[in-house]
């Protein structure tokens, strides 16, 4: 490339890269630019000097703040006609909404059960039918139908404390001791139930020394706690069926903490805004609570005044609020376990409603309590 092509101007006629030619301006003329259709015009564009790197930065940013342009040193390194590339600041990619700007409000969100509502119901009314069906044809039908509870009962506790913590409480003599404390309970008395708890809790010792002395004491504790929590607490409704008018009493026990858990679901459902213990169970409300006292004492006052025999209508209402207590300390009870295992449910047995031990939690601790106010109000013949 000669000196010329960057001082000297073109010869006459043609045109340079500087534009008009040596005889003046041209109308219509391109404008400034490589000539691309002259014949002489030059196949090779002359390359703008670049200043030389930093002898110090080796290429590289010692400045720490300046940043080196990313795109193009010289406007005219893209070819006319075509699109020039823009680089979008980082802020500007992702604009965010004015403070100002006006929101969609968020779609409301609707209560939930938590449960299928359609199985659970479809389940109790099952199993009330069961149970009412045996209670008032004959007695000792009922009587089976609470061991078969207790049993499967045990065997979802013993299960989820096998499966989530390692403990192995002996199931087998749980089981048969589980289903004779009911049995004596309903046949002896209180007096039964306890010889049977207690002859219960020996053989667990005793199947537990089979195995290896790692965790004894510690499958031991979970056996003697299972043999209380489940068939002794149940024994208690075998023991009010024994009473002359016994099915009407066991069937107030039902219906009482049937009432208190639907009154506590149904007010803390649709009113429920102060958590009652929110650590063991974050559904419950105090607004709940109080709706299963006011639904049993309601309910507790019917069936006193007109089930039991020489029951008052005052005597209902203590037993309804009792029965409030003592079925919502049922209920966080288990939860306390459930949660100490890390489960939502003790099983599947039934839909909408879990396992047998999700729906024993307000009935077991609650039928000690039943029991001795009927002995106290209206006797125990």
């Amino acid at each position: 490339m000669t000196d010329s092509s960057w001082g000297a101007p073109p010869p006459a006629g043609q045109a340079g890269f500087w534009g008009p030619t040596a005889r003046g301006p041209v109308q219509g003329a391109a404008p400034a630019g490589p000539a691309y259709d002259a014949p002489e015009a030059q196949h090779t564009r002359p390359m703008p000097i670049v200043p030389d790197e930093p002898a110090h930065g080796g290429g590289q940013d010692d400045d720490r703040g300046a940043a080196r342009p990313s795109g193009p040193l010289f406007q005219d390194e893209f070819r006319p006609g075509f699109a020039q590339p823009r680089t979008v600041p980082a802020e500007k990619q992702n604009p965010e909404p004015m403070p100002d700007a006006h929101q969609p409000a968020p779609a409301p969100q609707k209560k939930s059960a938590g449960r299928d509502l359609s199985a659970a119901i479809g389940v109790g009314v099952g199993l009330g039918v069961v149970i009412i069906a045996s209670l008032f044809v004959y007695k000792a039908v009922f009587v089976g139908v609470v061991a078969v509870a207790v049993v499967v009962g045990l065997w979802e506790l013993t299960s989820r404390l096998r499966e989530r913590k390692g403990i192995k409480a002996p199931l087998v003599p749980l089981a048969v001791g589980g289903a004779a404390m009911v049995v004596a309970g309903y046949v002896r008395g209180a007096e039964g139930a306890w010889v049977a708890m207690a002859l219960t809790t020996l053989a667990v010792l005793v199947w537990r020394m089979t195995e290896s002395p790692e965790d004894y004491l510690k499958d031991v504790t979970a056996g003697v706690f299972a043999a209380f929590y489940v068939p002794f607490l149940a024994t208690f409704v075998a023991m009010m069926l024994t009473a002359q008018d016994g099915p009407w009493r066991v069937l107030t026990f039902l219906l009482l903490t049937v009432v208190s858990d639907t009154g506590a679901y149904a007010v803390g459902w649709r009113f429920g805004k102060h958590k009652l213990a929110p650590r063991i169970s974050p559904g419950k409300t105090r607004e709940g609570l109080l709706g299963a006292v006011l639904f049993a004492m309601v309910a507790g006052a019917l069936c006193m005044q007109f089930l039991i025999d020489d029951g008052t209508w005052w005597q209902g209402l203590l037993l309804g609020l009792a029965v409030a207590a003592s079925a919502t300390l049922g209920d966080l009870g288990e939860s306390m376990i459930k949660r100490d295992l890390g489960i939502k449910d003790m099983g599947t047995l039934l839909p909408g409603h879990g396992g047998i031990m999700d729906r024993l939690d307000s009935l077991l601790p609650t039928a000690p309590v039943v029991w001795l106010l009927m002995v106290v109000f209206v006797g125990s013949a």
